[in-house]
This record gives C-alpha cells, structure tokens and sequence, in this order.
C-alpha cells in the first residue's frame, strides 16, 4: 500500500490523462512459509487451508509451533483475498493521481518510508496530484500476505512504467505494508519502499526520482 511507488518520485503511479494498465489479480492463496501466502492456483490454497484447519481441529498431534504456524496460515488465507485486492487498487490509483481512494486508504497517522527518507500522510496527499513524471503502467506482483489477527502484512514488488523529462522509464520497487483492520475496514498505517538500482548500481538521489519526493527547501 503509498510513496514513490505512489507518486511520481516512486514515482507515482498515477498520472493525469494517462492511460492504466490494469493489474492482473489472482483470488487464489498458496502458503509460503512462517503464515505467508502468495498469489498462486486455488486448488493448491484449498489444499493448503483444509490442511491448517486439520492442524487446528488437532491440537494435541502438533507441536506448539507448528500449531501457531497452522493458525498464521490459515489466518493468512482468509484475508488475502481482500488485501491483494487493495493492493492492486493502490497500483491502478497511482496511474489516475486517485487522491479520493488514497485518502480513503490511508489511515490518520500513516507513515511512509523510502530508503532513508520518510514522509507524513499529508504530504503524500499533497504529491498525489502533483509531479512531472507520467505513468502508463503500474504492476504488483510476488505479493505475500502474513496476518497477525487485526494487522497485517503484506510484502511484494511493484512496476512502474511511464516517461519523464529524461525518456521512458522502468522503475521496480520492493515494498512492505503494514495494514489494521478497523469496524471490518482495512487500511494501511505503514509502507516502506525500495527502489531497485539499474544495473545494480547505486540509485542517484539526484536524478532517480522516489515515489514521492519531498520538495527542496528554499534558500
């Protein structure tokens, strides 16, 4: 879920008059591990839940963790659906400069964090409509979901594509966010985001936009 991967300088996935290029959703959940899913065949999560369900109907045939674990997972795999969903809607949002489905998103206190820098739920509300970057294009994928009851956690990449002042670009970014369950609504407190260097180089602050940047102050 915010954000260069939201902005222009993650650079924002949205962009006035721009053209989306929907994200592919899957409703289907696979285990990958300490209570994650991920996108995957939804027989492979039948099997996968029917099997938590058998842990948790069985207590006293698993040990306290793997117990826990069963629980995670099968936690996990009930809220998925409707996390990846809000994930994919933050993608399309980016490309139309959405500001009403962020500002519906994001919760009061929201914090966001690009690499060493962090910006406030007004400010990115602000930058939402703002930027000199156009994105075509915005894509999730590897997404994982991992719930700890009310809070979850959602881990994945995320695509963008577009053209600024200096030509086309192709920015990928790895991201975590941190959604709460409120009154059975979701909404993200937290994301953290990291731009993946080109060519395993270093990002240059100076020319590599972030999904939002904050604006220079003034001498």
């Amino acid at each position: 879920m915010p954000f260069s991967r939201f902005l222009t300088q993650r650079t924002v996935r949205s962009r006035l008059g721009a053209t989306i290029i929907p994200t592919a959703f899957v409703l289907a959940v696979l285990p990958t591990g300490a209570g994650g899913v991920s996108a995957a065949s939804a027989a492979s999560a039948a099997s996968a839940a029917s099997a938590a369900s058998a842990a948790l109907a069985a207590p006293e045939l698993a040990a306290p963790g793997a117990a826990r674990a069963a629980r995670q997972t099968a936690a996990s795999v009930d809220v998925a659906p409707a996390l990846l969903k809000l994930e994919d809607e933050w993608a399309a949002g980016v490309v139309k400069r959405d500001r009403a489905l962020f500002e519906r998103l994001l919760a009061t206190g929201f914090v966001y964090t690009e690499d060493d820098r962090m910006m406030s739920r007004a400010a990115l509300l602000s930058d939402i409509t703002s930027g000199t970057d156009t994105v075509v294009s915005a894509r999730n994928d590897g997404m994982e979901v991992h719930a700890f009851g009310e809070t979850a956690v959602v881990t994945g990449w995320l695509t963008l594509g577009g053209r600024g002042k200096a030509g086309p670009f192709r920015r990928r970014f790895r991201f975590t966010d941190t959604w709460v369950r409120h009154a059975g609504t979701w909404q993200i407190v937290a994301a953290q985001d990291y731009l993946l260097p080109d060519k395993g180089k270093a990002p240059d602050r100076a020319k590599s936009p972030a999904k939002f940047k904050t604006p220079e102050k003034k001498k």
